[in-house]
């Protein structure tokens, strides 16, 4: 039986990973952040697998934990999606920010490197290290230019694991994850925002969505469909970095009017653009090129924006009504 080992397993890409090796006849293991075994397991709950994957709780920022953990469950793939998810977040505590994904992915790939380097390891690297980069369409070519602590963060895992991979010979893939949703995501996104608020709204619980630049433009994805692709980069033969979006770009003004008219509702009789929301420089329009994947993996999105939107407003109007009182509920 192969086995897999996830970091950030409880989060969202780490739900549906486990789903997608669960159902393809793997072992999974999953490390929570030590001290956290505790953590809700509400995504994995809500897939059905809770009671099919393992959990460890050992500090990603600890090498010698890491190497015991190596030697012991002698894991044939890694898949590394712990670290923080929230950009502006990261400008809160840029230290802690550094720590949860810089540190803890040097730390794991020197253990790896040290203890099991057979192993095909998974970095789950960012659209965000991207940032302020000159070209508009976004391939594994284009320079990086982070804009964040989150996107430096990310960009130091992101280098390290190449380096592990083209110096010291580690079997390290990268995966470029542009923005992808679900069910799972909370209404410190967008996409969780509006699902959200829509539901509350045809629910009777609220009466506007407030959102800020309505123009802004986003390549959005289904998470489901982002593991399939990290999973698909692991049985390659040789490893490499590719960019995985969907390919069609499309505005949070579009993504209300798919999210208010899946609830038969009007989206102008209920969308406030409130300034204090604005950020300067949302509206350019930012390209995903994964041709690559698309031709190397053979990975295609399954999941269309107008269906994703669907699954996340259905969710939340099951979620919601369930309530007696509707008080937001941050991390889903």
């Amino acid at each position: 039986m192969t086995k897999a080992l996830i970091t950030g397993i409880a989060g969202q890409d780490g739900a549906y990973l486990s789903r997608l090796l669960l159902d393809k006849g793997y072992e999974v293991v999953g490390i929570v952040r030590s001290g956290r075994l505790g953590a809700p397991m509400h995504r994995l709950h809500g897939l059905g697998v809770a009671g099919d994957v393992r959990i460890v709780d050992v500090d990603l920022t600890d090498s010698s934990g890491l190497s015991r953990l190596l030697e012991r469950e002698r894991p044939d793939e890694v898949y590394n999606l712990a670290g923080q998810s929230v950009v502006r977040s990261s400008w809160q505590d840029p230290v802690q920010a550094t720590k949860d994904t810089a540190q803890a992915a040097v730390t794991l790939l020197e253990a790896l490197r040290l203890s099991w380097p057979s192993a095909r390891f998974f970095q789950a690297s960012s659209s965000e290290m991207f940032g302020a980069a000159e070209q508009d369409r976004r391939d594994e070519s284009t320079p990086f230019h982070p804009r964040s602590p989150y996107a430096v963060a990310k960009l130091f895992a992101h280098l390290t694991a190449v380096n592990y991979r083209d110096t010291l010979g580690l079997h390290a893939s990268c995966g470029i994850l542009f923005n992808h949703e679900s069910p799972f995501r909370g209404t410190d996104f967008v996409l969780g925002k509006i699902a959200d608020g829509v539901a509350r709204i045809k629910l009777g619980k609220a009466k506007t969505l407030r959102l800020g630049n309505l123009d802004s433009r986003r390549d959005w994805g289904h998470a489901r469909d982002y593991a399939s692709a990290m999973h698909l980069m692991l049985q390659q033969t040789r490893p490499d970095d590719y960019v995985i979006a969907t390919g069609r770009t499309a505005t949070v003004r579009d993504a209300c009017r798919i999210a208010f008219a899946h609830a038969g509702l009007a989206m102008d009789d209920h969308v406030v653009v409130d300034p204090a929301l604005l950020r300067p420089g949302e509206g350019r329009s930012i390209e995903a090129d994964a041709s690559k994947a698309r031709r190397d993996l053979g990975w295609e999105p399954r999941t269309g924006l107008e269906d994703l939107i669907a699954e996340m407003v259905e969710a939340d109007l099951e979620r919601i009504g369930r309530q007696r009182i509707g008080p937001q509920r941050i991390d889903r």
